[in-house]
């Protein structure tokens, strides 16, 4: 992978990333087309640096919830500052348990995420099927309840939910929005739920994969691996502040319309021999 192959993957991580698109689909099949697989490796490191934007962008709620959860513990020089009813306390704890299920499930199936999940004809059936959830829990969705009226319950659902992105196809923010969506929470609600469930998940598998696997072979650089992740977020940082924007006052229609096509044109290609399943 040269410099150029590394800036142009990292600008699609950091414009897929907080999409409901998926942005290990979306690496999986133009790394595919223009040259190898990058891996499950490459995805888990470049993700880094979406979620530092992420950090960088939400930290005055991320600094108040943790203040917050650590003041509301029965324990410590800061026991029950908060009571444990406060929204960011709560928040605290949802983000916590919410993200045991993507850590679980991500140790157990690690084998099948680096082969059998891979599989281009799966990416294309969870590109299509997730499509039609999104956009059936965004018409039915009652869209009613705020973030801060989030239940510890919903967020372990949430967390199931978002788990379900091991499978490239998924997405990991269209995981948990459809599934915010169908609780009744608002968009905006669904969206930031999505963002912070995904910081010590994504945070967490980024630093594994590049403890245990380096940059995942030799055909990646560390050069590269460091020049996509600093473009991943540079290019994620202005997507969040963007979609932000977006679902406040549009549907999510656009991005089922897209998913379908993507699928669609990912299955014609694969038929064509133009790319590879595997």
């Amino acid at each position: 992978m040269n410099i150029l192959q590394a800036i142009f993957l990292g600008i699609v991580q950091g414009l897929t990333e907080f999409l409901p698109i998926s942005s290990s689909a979306h690496l999986r099949i133009f790394g595919g087309l223009f040259l190898e697989d990058p891996g499950a490796t490459f995805t888990a490191v470049t993700q880094i640096g979406t979620e530092a934007a992420v950090l960088l962008y939400f930290r005055h709620d991320i600094w108040r919830i943790i203040k917050a959860w650590f003041r509301s513990l029965p324990i410590g020089p800061w026991r029950k500052q908060v009571p444990s009813s406060d929204p960011d306390a709560r928040m605290g704890w949802i983000v916590i348990l919410g993200t045991i299920p993507i850590v679980l499930l991500g140790l157990l199936l690690e084998d099948a995420i680096d082969s059998v999940f891979r599989n281009l004809y799966l990416t294309a059936l969870m590109l299509a099927l997730f499509a039609i959830f999104l956009g059936l829990a965004d018409r039915l969705g009652k869209r009613q309840i705020p973030l801060e009226n989030m239940t510890i319950r919903d967020g372990v659902i949430l967390g199931f939910a978002q788990a379900m992105a091991l499978i490239p196809g998924v997405s990991r923010s269209g995981g948990t929005i459809t599934v915010g969506l169908a609780l009744g929470y608002t968009r905006p609600a669904a969206a930031r739920i999505s963002f912070l469930l995904a910081i010590p998940a994504v945070l967490g598998s980024g630093f594994y994969r590049l403890i245990t696997d380096g940059t995942g072979g030799a055909a990646i650089s560390p050069l590269a691996l460091t020049v996509a992740t600093l473009t991943a977020f540079v290019v994620g940082y202005g997507v969040i502040v963007w979609f932000l924007r977006l679902v406040e006052t549009k549907s999510y229609l656009v991005f089922v319309i897209y998913r379908i096509a993507l699928a669609v044109v990912l299955v014609i290609l694969l038929w064509q021999g133009v790319i590879a399943a595997y």
